[in-house]
């Protein structure tokens, strides 16, 4: 279910909140070839199925960078603003990559909302912890600290 807010006063009162689970999002091949590709990162353990096959997680692994920027494309499936004149992401304050997300696995994310601060004129900034869970691994893919700007309009 995701969290509606429309003003910085409601997502203020909503610190604490757990969002999600989004739904399982399966990691093929051709995702992990396609950012490599944008990215210019052909390590082998992202791109060679043979070599990776042999190599330390028996397969090839999704780039800790595409795992993270997976979490903005379901991040409104979580956290939706409502009324608001613009919205940035500001940021993210922390990121850490405990397990390895191999090709054919399923993840989804799961949140919290850890802060969030007033910046006057209807801006409100927050802090949303993501956590990309990795069907079956007692283990995450990805943890990020992530912050966001919304300004709201008047009313």
């Amino acid at each position: 279910m995701t969290f509606n807010f429309s003003s910085a006063d409601e997502v203020i009162a909503a610190v604490g909140t757990k969002l999600g689970p989004t739904d399982w999002m399966t990691i093929e091949q051709d995702r992990i070839d396609m950012f490599a590709e944008a990215t210019g990162d052909h390590q082998w353990l992202h791109v060679d199925p043979e070599r990776a096959a042999k190599g330390p997680f028996g397969r090839t692994i999704a780039h800790g960078f595409l795992t993270l920027s997976l979490v903005n494309m379901v991040l409104p499936d979580l956290f939706m603003p409502s009324n608001i004149d613009w919205g940035v992401n500001y940021g993210v304050d922390r990121v850490r990559f405990p397990a390895p997300v191999p090709v054919g696995s399923r993840i989804r994310v799961v949140g919290e909302i850890l802060g969030a601060e007033d910046l006057g004129n209807r801006t409100v900034q927050t802090r949303v912890r993501l956590t990309v869970e990795i069907e079956g691994s007692d283990r995450p893919g990805c943890v990020a600290d992530t912050l966001q700007r919304y300004a709201f309009l008047p009313g």
